[in-house]
């Protein structure tokens, strides 16, 4: 599984290297519209590539952002259970201790 890993992460890393080097041309971005541009006029020119990337990656966190964010309601409930359920074996392990009796036949025979 470790092989597969790492083919597929070579695989889209070669694409990445690829996808730059075909879109090295220069692309303006301006701040603001064409027509609003007399107000705040910042423009700059960088490679497509580097737009490209950028954009993934953005969309990539804002993806997990919201991801784990959904997620959220399921650790609070998986950690209110794991609180519980040390609560509980804490709490048999008392009652073994204090309820106990070892003339009592039946739970001599089930070991506790």
């Amino acid at each position: 599984m470790r092989t597969v890993k790492i083919l597929l992460l070579a695989v889209i890393l070669v694409a990445i290297v690829v996808l730059s080097l075909a879109n090295r041309g220069l692309v303006t971005l301006n701040l603001l519209p064409e027509g609003m541009a007399t107000l705040m006029p910042v423009s700059v020119q960088v490679p497509l590539f580097l737009v490209s990337l950028v954009s993934i990656l953005i969309g990539m966190i804002v993806g997990y952002l919201l991801e784990w964010l959904r997620e959220h309601k399921h650790r609070r409930r998986a950690t209110d259970k794991a609180r519980e359920a040390a609560r509980l074996s804490r709490e048999m392990d008392h009652l073994r201790k204090t309820t106990n009796k070892p003339e009592d036949e039946v739970l001599a025979l089930i070991g506790n």
